[in-house]
């Protein structure tokens, strides 16, 4: 049971860094270089697309268990202390304000307008 409580508080803490580090690469304390790392390993951390599939065996998962991990590492020390406590303090209000079900609708809506339309262009096709 340790284990797994140590594993979730890990992994809250790696998504309260990754959103630190997107806040890090819009903030202009950060220096050019850590606002370019720091935004790379964001986007790549919330990005769906890896640098190596996931259907590959062990090597799919190496990306998600070792380049992220290792990226945030850098960007965090590339940042100032005081302004990464800053961002880390940010990120976590912004991860624990609700989420809006607007947003939720439109989301909702796009993806049915894009399924209307591939199945109308489907049936042109037939």
């Amino acid at each position: 049971m340790q284990l797994i409580s140590k594993a979730k508080n890990w992994a809250k803490s790696l998504k309260r860094d990754i959103v630190a580090l997107w806040l890090a690469a819009r903030d202009p304390r950060v220096p050019w270089y850590a606002k370019a790392v720091a935004g790379g390993v964001a986007a790549y951390a919330l990005s769906p697309i890896d640098l190596i599939p996931d259907f590959i065996p062990v090597l799919g998962y190496l990306d998600d268990l070792l380049i992220v991990p290792l990226g945030i590492m850098l960007a965090i020390r590339l940042v100032p202390v005081e302004v990464m406590n800053e961002l880390r303090t940010e990120a976590t209000r912004r991860i624990e304000r609700p989420s809006s079900r607007v947003g939720l609708i439109f989301i909702l809506a796009v993806w049915l307008i894009c399924i209307i339309f591939l199945a109308l262009a489907l049936r042109k096709l037939a």
